[in-house]
């Protein structure tokens, strides 16, 4: 497994991570067993970076990953998101990113995940009513205390980004980045190199539609995706069938080339593979051994051409929380 830095001057991770989120939340139901086994077969197959999430099951999905690297806590990159506020039925109402609510959070995800330390950590969200400047602060604090290596940021906006950066280093970005989300190109990723800030891209796949995937039921995010609708998806079905013949042209499956598509934007761009079991995994693995050439790259762009998937990538209300869409 290649590695790749979280930014200019950040650690050196492996060049793509697992996105844990899956096996405890959002998409059906996940088996445990088969969850335990592939981060296992992540592991095994060189991957460091895991990506999780306190509200992600509410705790269980730390405690997942916890028993999974249980002994074997060095070997791992650890990057938690914090904020989000769930009710018991699991709605989200509200985000609380205060700088004594960003300590509590922590010290909860250390007590789940069985360690003394995050290695990042990051608000999921901007809090509308906390300035960013004071999360930050509040979580450099506790990078000066040892309790988190590394501070990130979630779905957030350049003007957001330079702010954050001028309180404290900020070693990576996660945002949505895929053939089908390509709106950090436009100011965000910018923004991110001029500063010297790595990117962790999650929803590669834009939660399965590249890769042929359909809603497993109520509880499935993408019941309610935009993406996942009506006309929408009659015509997002119609790019994802132009984008499959060039895969079969280059004898790989369409998730591999959206993976390879990812990786081929720049070196300080880092795909968050969200395999819930290690079939998808190794399947998503062999990404790693695809070169795309320029001809193959321009094709890929004919096919899923930039702002040509119709439907926004969250819900309305999802997307009034994103400060990366302002």
């Amino acid at each position: 497994m290649r590695t790749r830095h979280l930014g200019r001057n950040g650690p050196a991770v492996s060049m793509v991570g697992l996105g844990c989120m899956g096996m405890s939340d959002f998409y059906g139901p996940a088996d445990r067993t088969e969850s335990l086994a592939t981060i296992h077969a992540a592991a095994e197959a060189g991957i460091t970076l895991l990506d999780t999430g306190d509200f992600y099951g509410m705790g269980h999905n730390e405690m997942l990953v916890a028993e999974a690297i249980k002994g074997k806590r060095d070997k791992f990159f650890i990057q938690v998101k914090f904020g989000a506020q769930r009710s018991p039925d699991g709605a989200f109402i509200g985000f609380d990113a205060r700088p004594n609510a960003a300590k509590t959070a922590l010290t909860y995800s250390l007590n789940r995940l069985g360690t003394d330390h995050v290695d990042l950590y990051m608000p999921a969200r901007l809090d509308p009513n906390v300035p960013i400047e004071e999360t930050v602060g509040a979580i450099g604090e506790m990078v000066k205390a040892g309790y988190v290596r590394h501070i990130g940021l979630s779905e957030v906006g350049a003007a957001t980004i330079r702010k954050a950066q001028a309180t404290h280093p900020i070693a990576a970005l996660q945002i949505e980045y895929s053939l089908a989300s390509r709106g950090i190109e436009a100011q965000i990723l910018p923004t991110l190199r001029e500063l010297g800030i790595g990117v962790t891209a999650y929803g590669i796949l834009s939660r399965g539609l590249l890769s042929g995937s359909a809603p497993t039921g109520a509880k499935d995010f993408r019941a309610m995706s935009p993406r996942f609708q009506g006309e929408n998806l009659a015509r997002n079905q119609k790019l994802v069938e132009a984008l499959t013949k060039v895969a079969q042209r280059l004898r790989v499956t369409p998730t591999q080339i959206a993976i390879a598509w990812v990786l081929h934007q720049g070196a300080d761009i880092i795909p968050l593979v969200g395999a819930r079991k290690r079939t998808q995994l190794a399947e998503s693995l062999k990404a790693l051994e695809l070169r795309l050439e320029p001809q193959d790259l321009a094709q890929i762009e004919a096919a899923m051409p930039k702002g040509a998937v119709a439907g926004d990538r969250y819900p309305a209300h999802g997307m009034q929380s994103l400060d990366s869409e302002r």
